[in-house]
């Protein structure tokens, strides 16, 4: 298997930690030397490790960002 290139050009935000220490972070990333799209996934403290994750273009990103301000959270309590 080829090995996989990743460079962590900006990261956006931690939504959260897990009991081992992996944060689910929102990255923007180059992935094997491509532009660069946004990711959300789990990452190890050390960055040497990640977990399954989602990588989004800008205009996915942005309809994503719709998405969720239509949602209502308070319905969910």
């Amino acid at each position: 298997m080829a090995e996989l290139k990743y460079e962590i050009v900006e990261n956006l935000g931690t939504l959260g930690e897990n009991a081992r220490g992996w944060s689910k972070e929102v990255n923007l990333i180059s992935w094997n030397e491509k532009e660069p799209k946004y990711d959300i996934r789990d990452w190890a403290p050390d960055h040497s490790r990640m977990g399954k994750g989602v990588t989004l273009t800008a205009d996915e990103l942005a309809a994503l960002k719709d998405l969720l301000a239509g949602i209502d959270l308070d319905s969910f309590e």
